[in-house]
C-alpha cells in the first residue's frame, strides 16, 4: 500500500493515480463533489428563462423593438429560413423558435458528447473529465455572453449549446461510475444523489438568473449577457470544487463488513462485461429501448406543462370555471392569473422530477432495477389515462397529482439507469457504457417534443376545443411507455459468454493505476467508510444551502400560486 501511495503522490495532478483515496478517506464526499457540478450544469433545464429578455434586445431610432428576424412565418420551413437569417443578423430580434434551438443543442450533444468519450473517461478518471467539462460549459457560456454583446446567434449556439452541451455530457457522467465503485452497497442512492443535482440545477440556476439580470438591468440592456458571464465565474468555482474533490476507490475495494449479495438475485451480476462487448448484447439496447420510452414520454409534456394546463381548464384556473381558453385570452386579468398558476404548475412539476431522481433510486436498491421499471410503465401508463379522464371530468387536483407523479418518474428513470447497468455489466466499465446509452435521451429529446407539439398543432388547425386536444396525446405516450414495458420484460442476465475473466479484469485495473488492493481487511484502512464528520458535514452544506435555497424558492411560488 505504501508503495502505491507513493507512486500517486508522484504522479500528475491531472493523472487518475493521483486521485486514489488515501487511508482514511470519506465516500460521503464524492456525492457533493458530484453535486458540485450537477448543480452546475443543471441550468441547462433553465435556460428559458433567458428567451424573453433576449427577444427584444434590438431598438430601431423609434425606441421600438426592431421586427423578429421571421416575422410573418408560420411553417417550419419558413421559420427555418428566418433563424439561419438570424444566425448574423443585426438588423431584427431573435424569436423564441430561434433560441429554442438551445435546448436541442444541450441534449442531443449530451448524449452524443457522453458515447463519444465516455470510454476515455474512465481512462483518464473524474477529475480529468471534470475539468474538461468545466472548460466547456463555463467557457461556452464566456463564447454565448460574446455572442449576445454582438447579437451573433451563431456565437451562442456555438458557446452555450455545442461547446456547453459538450460540458454537459462530460459533466453528467463523470461521477457515475465512481460513485457506483464506492457504494456497491447502494448503488441507487449513490446515482440518485448526483443526478438529483442536474435536475434541480434550474431551481437554482433559474432565480439566480432572475436576480443577476435585475441588477446588471439598464436602458441600453437587459442584463442578459452580464449574467452569463456572472454565472460562468460563480460555476467555474463550484465546478473546480467538485472536479478536484473527486477521488476513486482502490480496485477491489470494498466497504468494511460488506459482501456482494449471494445469487439470491439473478439480475445483479458480480461479472463484468467489457465496454468494446457490451453493445453488442441484447440487454444494453432493451435497456436503451426501455430508458428512452420512459424519457420520451415524460419530456414533451414536461415542455409543455403551462400552456397544456391552461387549454385543459381555462378560466377555472383563474377561479371562472365557466369560461374556456380561448375566451380567457380576451381578459387580460384572468388570463395573467391563470398563466401564474401554470407556472406554479411548472414548479410542482421540477419539484417532483428532482425528488423523484432520489427517491426511486434509492427504493430501487430494495425493489430491484427491473421491478423499479415495471412500476414506471405501468403506473405511468395508467396515470396517463387516469389524466386523459380528469381532464374530461375537470379535475383539477387529479390532473396535477397524475403529473407529478409522472414526473418524478421521469426523473427516476435516469438516476436509476446507472445501477440497472451495473447490476447487468458489472462496475468496471459502467461510465462508459452509460454514456454510449445516454443517446437514448438525445433520441428522446427528439421522439417526445416532436410527438406533443405535432398532435397538438395538427389537432389545433382541425378545430378542436382546447380542452379536448390532449387527450389522444396522452393515450399516445402512454403507448409509448407499453412498449417499454415489453422492453424491460424481455431483460435478463447478460450470458455469461461475455463476461470478463478476473485475470482481464485485473489487467484493466492495471492499465488505470487504481492500486488494486489484496488486503483481506482493506476496509480497516477506513477508506471509505464513516460518516457525516466535520469536513463531510461542511462540504455537504456548501451544495446543501444553494439546493434547499432553490427548493424553497420553487416550493413557495407554487403554493402561492395555488392558493
Amino acid at each position: 500500500m505504501t508503495s502505491t501511495t507513493s507512486a500517486a503522490g508522484s504522479a500528475p495532478l491531472l493523472s487518475r493515480e493521483r486521485i486514489v483515496a488515501k487511508p482514511g478517506f470519506n465516500r460521503w464526499l464524492v456525492p457533493p463533489a458530484a453535486l458540485c457540478i450537477h448543480l452546475c450544469i443543471g441550468m441547462a433545464y433553465g435556460f428559458s428563462v433567458f428567451w424573453k429578455p433576449l427577444q427584444g434586445v434590438l431598438h430601431g431610432a423609434d425606441g421600438q423593438p426592431l421586427p423578429e428576424c421571421s416575422q410573418g412565418a408560420v411553417t417550419f420551413a419558413e421559420k427555418s429560413l428566418g433563424t439561419l437569417h438570424a444566425l448574423t443578423a443585426t438588423d431584427c430580434n431573435w424569436s423564441q423558435f430561434d433560441l429554442g434551438w438551445m435546448y436541442t443543442f444541450f441534449f442531443v450533444l449530451l448524449g452524443v458528447s457522453a458515447a463519444l468519450w465516455g470510454g476515455w473517461l474512465e481512462r483518464a478518471g473524474p477529475r480529468k473529465a471534470g475539468l474538461v467539462a468545466t472548460a466547456c460549459w463555463c467557457g461556452g457560456l464566456l463564447i454565448a455572453a460574446l455572442g449576445i454583446y454582438l447579437h451573433q446567434l451563431w456565437l451562442m449556439w456555438l458557446g452555450a449549446g455545442v461547446i456547453g452541451g459538450i460540458g454537459l455530457g462530460l459533466g453528467y457522467i463523470s461521477p457515475v461510475s465512481t460513485l457506483i465503485k464506492w457504494f456497491p452497497d447502494r448503488r441507487g442512492m449513490a446515482t440518485g444523489m448526483a443526478i438529483m443535482g442536474f435536475g434541480g440545477g434550474a431551481m437554482i440556476g433559474s432565480p439566480l438568473a432572475t436576480h443577476l439580470m435585475n441588477y446588471f438591468r439598464t436602458d441600453a440592456t437587459p442584463g442578459v449577457w452580464e449574467t452569463f458571464v456572472a454565472l460562468a465565474l460563480i460555476y467555474l468555482v463550484f465546478m473546480l470544487i467538485g472536479a478536484f474533490g473527486y477521488r476513486i476507490p482502490p480496485g477491489g475495494w470494498k466497504p468494511e463488513g460488506w459482501k456482494p449479495p449471494a445469487n439470491g438475485n439473478s439480475m445483479i451480476s458480480s461479472a463484468n462485461v467489457h465496454l468494446k462487448d457490451a453493445h453488442k448484447t441484447p440487454q444494453f439496447w432493451l435497456v436503451w429501448l426501455a430508458l428512452c420510452m420512459n424519457v420520451s414520454a415524460g419530456i414533451g409534456i414536461i415542455g409543455a406543462a403551462s400552456p397544456m394546463l391552461q387549454e385543459t381548464f381555462g378560466g377555472a384556473l383563474a377561479g371562472d370555471p365557466g369560461v374556456g381558453y380561448n375566451q380567457l385570452q380576451e381578459n387580460m386579468a384572468l388570463a395573467a392569473k391563470a398563466a401564474g398558476v401554470g407556472a406554479g404548475f411548472v414548479g410542482l412539476i421540477s419539484l417532483f422530477n428532482i425528488f423523484g431522481r432520489f427517491a426511486w433510486a434509492s427504493s430501487s436498491d430494495k425493489l430491484g432495477r427491473k421491478n423499479t421499471y415495471f412500476i414506471f410503465f405501468v403506473l405511468g401508463a395508467s396515470l396517463y389515462i387516469l389524466a386523459s379522464a380528469a381532464a374530461e371530468w375537470k379535475m383539477l387536483a387529479l390532473f396535477v397529482a397524475s403529473f407529478c407523479i409522472i414526473a418524478s418518474m421521469y426523473g427516476g428513470g435516469f438516476s436509476t439507469v446507472p445501477a440497472y447497468l451495473a447490476d447487468l455489466f458489472g462496475t468496471q466499465f459502467v461510465g462508459a457504457i452509460h454514456g454510449r446509452l445516454l443517446t437514448a435521451w438525445s433520441t428522446a429529446g427528439i421522439v417526445g417534443p416532436v410527438i406533443v407539439n405535432y398532435m397538438h398543432d395538427t389537432r389545433q388547425a382541425a378545430g378542436i376545443p382546447p380542452d379536448q386536444i390532449y387527450g389522444p396525446i396522452f393515450y399516445t405516450l402512454a403507448g409509448l411507455l407499453v412498449v417499454g414495458f415489453i422492453a424491460n420484460l424481455l431483460i435478463r442476465p447478460v450470458n455469461p459468454k461475455w463476461h470478463m475473466s478476473e485475470a482481464e479484469v485485473s489487467a484493466e485495473q492495471a492499465k488505470l493505476h487504481t492500486g488494486i488492493s489484496t488486503s483481506p481487511a482493506s476496509g480497516s484502512y477506513g477508506i471509505g467508510m464513516g460518516g457525516l464528520d466535520t469536513k463531510a458535514a461542511l462540504f455537504w452544506l456548501l451544495v446543501g444551502i444553494p439546493l434547499v435555497w432553490g427548493i424553497w424558492n420553487t416550493a413557495a411560488k407554487a403554493v402561492e400560486l395555488f392558493q
